[in-house]
């Protein structure tokens, strides 16, 4: 195959999806220096994205991470576009972040392996779906594996490392300088594991986080007030899950529940799809398991009940 991209080759990525996560790890990236091209098939998305990168620079820049100029020159480093032949011809690197559905992810690597050049390395940020579930429809199978993000990359920087069987040790080597070269701590997973590391730690706790809400054991303040109160954690399951979005939730729950047929997982995806339906998306609409942008669970006297 040909070795001849480094990391420090990596000039271009481009970041197909535009939301919550796709937004922040192209401006991770814009953040060390690369031009990114961030994908999307909604104007509306895009838009959205563009604002908020421009809001995160700025931020940066008011906390004293970064100076104005510096602040200013990132955000203008990834570029929104719907032109998805013209992006791809150039990128050096894809990292997808599509929801999680194996055929949707498939379809799309398949079209990029028509449209992006032979040294272009592709990646999903898929949070729960294995690497060996699309990697065929790739086109490239030895040129793909998981970089798995977290948010917000800037301050939660562990990157999860997972090939499949089929991906070339050099493109595993790659990932990681690659994860080194934009601020990461690459963790490699030795073999395929749903979950990765952190987040089948976190998926565990979610999800009896759901069931007890499902079931009725407990309401959801409550249910967080434990954790929180015991962990001594700013935050509970059901804000981290409003912060990952309502959507992705539910998706990933939905998909586990009629892969494996399981009763448990139906019910906490019924649950999760209740909120959906009364269009509450989670923190990015301002509104899921809490309201924001002042949620019950940050006020004084929260913990008390």
């Amino acid at each position: 195959m040909n070795t001849e991209l480094t990391a420090d080759a990596i000039g271009r990525v481009l970041v197909v999806g535009a939301g919550t996560m796709g937004r922040q790890i192209a401006l991770q990236c814009a953040l060390h220096g690369l031009a990114v091209d961030l994908y999307d098939t909604s104007p509306d998305a895009l838009a959205a994205a563009h604002n908020e990168i421009n809001i995160l620079a700025a931020s940066f820049a008011r906390h004293g991470r970064l100076s104005p100029a510096e602040a200013t020159a990132a955000a203008a480093r990834v570029a929104p576009t719907s032109d998805l032949p013209a992006a791809a011809a150039r990128a050096d690197l894809v990292s997808e972040s599509v929801p999680e559905d194996p055929a949707l992810k498939g379809r799309i690597f398949a079209q990029l392996n028509e449209l992006c050049p032979p040294r272009t390395v592709f990646t999903t940020n898929s949070s729960t779906l294995l690497p060996s579930m699309f990697a065929a429809a790739t086109g490239r199978p030895e040129r793909f594996a998981a970089l798995h993000f977290h948010l917000p990359p800037w301050d939660a920087n562990v990157v999860d490392v997972m090939a499949h069987s089929d991906t070339a040790p050099e493109i595993v080597a790659l990932l990681v300088a690659f994860a080194h070269h934009i601020g990461q701590i690459p963790i490699v997973a030795r073999h395929e594991s749903s979950g990765y590391v952190f987040n089948a730690m976190l998926s565990a706790l979610n999800g009896a986080a759901l069931k007890l809400a499902a079931e009725g054991v407990a309401d959801v303040a409550d249910i967080d007030r434990a954790w929180m109160g015991i962990m001594k954690t700013p935050i509970g399951p059901f804000g981290i899950m409003d912060m990952i979005g309502l959507e992705t939730i539910w998706t990933i729950t939905d998909f586990w529940a009629t892969t494996l047929g399981d009763r448990g997982l139906r019910a906490n995806a019924d649950f999760v799809r209740g909120y959906l339906d009364r269009g509450r998306q989670g923190r990015k609409n301002g509104h899921g398991f809490y309201d924001y942008p002042h949620p019950a669970f940050a006020a004084d006297g929260f913990l008390e009940g």
